[in-house]
């Protein structure tokens, strides 16, 4: 697949050498769109559950913004949620045993809560996001926000996910990301009522949102948020 440029920076499909950078984007956007390194035990817990497993398991859906060599965004995600969460149980899960043991009672600290999410998968299986059967995770460096290079981001997932056989894609946005909302908003994103606290996919009280083939989103005028 050929990239496509504003300036330097480029979308392409993810290599492995990129893992690292992907680790530090994510960390560096996983508070609610801000910086949560020092937050966990662990720099790599958040990207462990929101990025690792997508660079793993579907890493043809990958891809990231490089700028100058430099790597400073990204989108992964998968084309089948239920199937995503059948790998993740039968790879993920085992692949990282040593890292996060199962947990032993109920989550009192906010890494045994993530952790307890790590370990039930099941939770992204939301009946009534079954229509949108892909979803995505995607993150910049602040220094490229603003500048248009999410929605080529986002659109170069959308078309390999449509590729790969998806009708339509949802996404779990937390609400305190309102920055991502808007975004979300002028790619021509709508909310879906989901029932319960809504933590399919994140921590926290989340939006979802879906999108399905044919929806026209807003064409860009000046600069956007990510």
């Amino acid at each position: 697949m050929s990239g496509t440029t504003t300036s330097t920076a480029a979308v392409r499909p993810y290599r492995p050498a990129d893992h690292d950078a992907v680790y530090d984007i994510c960390v560096r956007t996983a508070d609610a769109g801000g910086d949560a390194r020092g937050r966990y035990a662990s720099d790599d817990l958040m990207p462990d559950l929101f990025a690792g497993p997508y660079l793993h398991l579907e890493p043809e859906l990958a891809f990231v913004l490089a700028d100058a060599g430099r790597v400073v965004g990204y989108v992964v995600g998968t084309a089948d949620t239920p199937a995503f969460v059948r790998a993740y149980r039968r790879v993920w899960i085992p692949r990282l045993a040593h890292r996060y043991p199962v947990p032993a009672g109920d989550p009192r600290t906010p890494d045994e809560e993530m952790i307890a999410l790590h370990h039930h998968p099941e939770r992204m299986l939301v009946p009534e996001l079954a229509g949108y059967p892909a979803h995505l995770h995607i993150d910049l460096l602040p220094s490229h926000q603003g500048r248009g290079h999410g929605r080529r981001l986002l659109e170069t997932f959308l078309s390999a996910a449509a590729r790969a056989g998806a009708p339509a894609l949802h996404v779990g946005m937390v609400t305190a990301n309102v920055r991502a909302r808007g975004f979300y908003d002028r790619l021509g994103f709508h909310v879906i009522p989901v029932p319960g606290p809504g933590t399919a996919h994140l921590p926290g009280p989340v939006h979802h949102l879906t999108r399905r083939p044919g929806c026209r989103p807003i064409p860009p005028r000046g600069p956007t948020r990510r």
